[in-house]
């Protein structure tokens, strides 16, 4: 047995899709939705989401998010998510159009708040009696 047979032909396709150094965790995560679980399109999507978005371990208990296993920075997340939606893509033999347009089941992220400009402080205004005459 070949090497390049070792490993499914969803597998090898991740593997091909990140071979760069730096994309590797997102090689590992594609491989996730080439093996998830779910038997259809739609459960693998959801799989992913699980995967990839951080959600409390514990009911009722945000806290908990913490220890929850996913990327975590945003980011990080979203990245994980096209890389494990790609791998189910593999998996069923979805067209690379429709695997591109898909996007996670989260509130999409608000733009960060415009800060408002700030002026100086009016409290004490310097005069000409506040600066000495002579240098020291």
């Amino acid at each position: 047995m070949l090497p390049q047979q070792w490993a499914s032909p969803c597998g090898n396709q991740c593997t091909n899709k990140y071979a760069a150094l730096m994309q590797i965790p997102w090689r590992v995560f594609c491989k996730k939705g080439c093996d998830a679980d779910g038997e259809t399109w739609e459960e693998c999507l959801k799989e992913c989401n699980e995967i990839c978005y951080k959600d409390p371990v514990l009911k009722d208990h945000q806290w908990s998010s913490y220890i929850d296993r996913s990327p975590g920075h945003s980011t990080y997340s979203e990245e994980c998510f096209h890389a494990c939606v790609s791998g189910c893509g593999y998996k069923f033999d979805m067209h690379s159009e429709k695997v591109e347009k898909v996007r996670p089941n989260r509130p999409p992220k608000l733009p960060p708040p415009v800060p408002k400009p700030t002026r100086p402080s009016v409290d004490h205004i310097e005069t000409a009696e506040d600066i000495p005459g002579t240098s020291a």
